[in-house]
C-alpha cells in the first residue's frame, strides 16, 4: 500500500500551501514550526522524497545540510537562544526533515528534549495554546529569520 506524503504535496504546492514559509532552499523548504513557545522553531523539508537521508542523492543530502547551517545561524542570530536542538526522526512524515528547536534558559525543561512537553501538552488547550504561541507572532518571527537570511546571503531556489 502506498502512503501519499504530505510533505511532497505541500512541496508541490510552494508557496501557495504553506503560510509559514519562511525561506526557498535550492534543495529544502523551510517553514515556521507549530511550537512557537520555542520562538524561532522552524521545520526544514526536504524538496526530495526519500525513506531515510541516506537515500537522497548525495548533491541534495549535502546541498540540504549546509541550508540547515543558514537556517540555525539565521535562528540562532535571531533569537540568542542558549542551545538548538536539531532533530530528524521521520518517525511520523518518512521524509527527510530537520526540526530547529532554539532553547532558552527560562525553559524549565531546557535539558529536556522539547518532544517531551509537547507530548504532555498538545493535548490540553491552554497548555496547547501556549506552547503554540501567539498567532500574531508568527509574521514577525518569521520576518525576523528573513532578514536574517537575506542579511547573511543564504542560497535561495
Amino acid at each position: 500500500m502506498t502512503t501519499i506524503c504530505p510533505f511532497c504535496i505541500q512541496i508541490k504546492a510552494i508557496p501557495s500551501s504553506i503560510p509559514d514559509l519562511v525561506w526557498e532552499f535550492p534543495n529544502s523548504v523551510a517553514v515556521l514550526g507549530r511550537w512557537q513557545f520555542y520562538q524561532g522553531y522552524c521545520v526544514l523539508i526536504s524538496r526530495e522524497h526519500a525513506h531515510e537521508p541516506i537515500d537522497l542523492p548525495a548533491l541534495s543530502r549535502d546541498g540540504m545540510m549546509s541550508e540547515v547551517w543558514w537556517l540555525s545561524k539565521a535562528i540562532a542570530l535571531a533569537f540568542k537562544p542558549r542551545k538548538l536542538n536539531y532533530e530528524l526522526l521521520g518517525n511520523q512524515v518518512e521524509h527527510p526533515h530537520w526540526h530547529l528547536f532554539p532553547r532558552q534558559i527560562s525553559d524549565n525543561e531546557h535539558l529536556k528534549p522539547a518532544w517531551v512537553r509537547i507530548d504532555r501538552e498538545e493535548n490540553n488547550a491552554p497548555l496547547r495554546s501556549i506552547l503554540e504561541g501567539k498567532p500574531s507572532e508568527r509574521a514577525s518571527t518569521i520576518a525576523s529569520i528573513v532578514t536574517i537570511l537575506q542579511e547573511l546571503g543564504a542560497p535561495k531556489a
